[in-house]
């Protein structure tokens, strides 16, 4: 954790010199003299993602800074930390599609924690110098792995009090999406199985399954056993070393929800309504077969399709979820598993280690440095 006692930085503030009010962490306020926000600032950017999106990325010290003008409902945030999802790349490699939306010089990432540096004419709910944390939504020109992002008034949640600023930077698009496929699908004492439990949305879908009363059985690796344990689960199957279909088969229909992390084993939705309650939802995030996904939609149940409702899953940027999520991590009852922090100049190194399928929770990126 960042000690932010022990280290005051000048942030910038968004007026002439005046006296305003700097926020460093969510209980320690400090006045100091405000200066002009740059029109330019330091970023990581692509201008093709052929070869993958890490073999494109290269850092600028003199990127334009995103919102010169801001709208009325928009805030400046200087980031702090940024954390990686596997859309940051998936989705720019889309190529020629994702070109057609985004210009180029293009940052990636999505997920920030940070400081707000300047505020559009109509912003009420947040103050220049506030901690706040969230996400912004692809297609985007200017993401979080730069020093400076522009984001809607409602969209920069205040991070609470005791909260890590590398915790609160986790959040938005793994927390959202596990949170907006769990609530609402379960109630306090149902079974949720949850495929793939030791990535970004998997560990805070288990916390979340448990904050909200359910038992929840999970698969991972032999060396994420432990870990998925140690967050709450109640069941863990090594997909190493068990047949997992075979399992869930003998049990029976047991579970009121399955969230599939990984697209794997392939007849996992097909066998589902042998673990699935009658009616209940087959919820599919993040496969990367989209022919596999496709077949999933189109096979009838008498060719052998699934017999379960299946629904893949696309997340909602709602201020409402965050703050639920930042309430449950201030309170314990969810808490941010890290795989790795990255400083700013080996963000390159963070995105390999995504593509490489073997982070167990969320990678961070100090995009403002820590000093020792």
């Amino acid at each position: 954790m960042y000690n932010f006692k022990l280290q005051l930085q000048t942030y910038i503030a968004p007026v002439a010199p005046s006296r305003h009010e700097i926020r460093y962490t969510s209980d320690i306020w400090l006045p100091i003299m405000a200066v002009a926000i740059p029109s330019t600032m330091k970023a990581w950017l692509w201008d093709t993602t052929s070869g993958g999106l890490e073999k494109n990325l290269y850092q600028s010290s003199s990127a334009t800074r995103p919102g010169q003008t801001l709208q009325p409902n928009q805030v400046l945030v200087k980031v702090m930390s940024m954390s990686l999802n596997p859309a940051d790349y998936k989705v720019p490699e889309m190529g020629f599609i994702y070109k057609c939306v985004v210009s180029t010089p293009a940052s990636p990432g999505m997920d920030f924690c940070g400081t707000i540096a300047a505020t559009g004419s109509g912003v009420t709910n947040v103050k220049v110098g506030q901690l706040v944390f969230g996400c912004v939504v692809m297609p985007i020109q200017h993401g979080s792995l730069a020093e400076y992002l522009v984001v809607q008034e409602d969209l920069a949640v205040p991070v609470p009090d005791g909260v890590d600023v590398d915790h609160a930077a986790t959040v938005g698009i793994a927390g959202q999406t596990a949170l907006q496929v769990i609530e609402g699908q379960v109630k306090a004492g149902d079974h949720v199985f949850i495929n793939g439990g030791s990535g970004g949305v998997g560990i805070f879908a288990i916390q979340i399954a448990k904050t909200l009363g359910c038992q929840v059985t999970a698969t991972c690796s032999t060396r994420n056993v432990e870990l998925l344990k140690s967050i709450g689960a109640d069941e863990v199957l090594d997909y190493t070393s068990v047949d997992i279909v075979d399992i869930l088969r003998k049990q029976g229909p047991l579970f009121s929800l399955c969230l599939d992390m990984i697209g794997k084993p392939n007849e996992l939705y097909r066998e589902s309504h042998n673990f699935l309650l009658p009616g209940k939802r087959f919820s599919q995030v993040g496969n990367d077969s989209h022919l596999a996904t496709a077949a999933r939609f189109i096979t009838p149940k008498v060719l052998g399709g699934g017999q379960r409702p299946y629904q893949l899953v696309f997340f909602k940027n709602r201020s409402k979820d965050l703050k639920k999520i930042g309430d449950w991590m201030q309170e314990g009852k969810v808490k941010t598993v890290l795989d790795s922090v990255y400083e700013f100049d080996n963000a390159v190194k963070a995105y390999e280690k995504l593509k490489s399928h073997r982070a167990r929770g969320k990678i961070v990126v100090h995009v403002t440095p820590r000093s020792t």
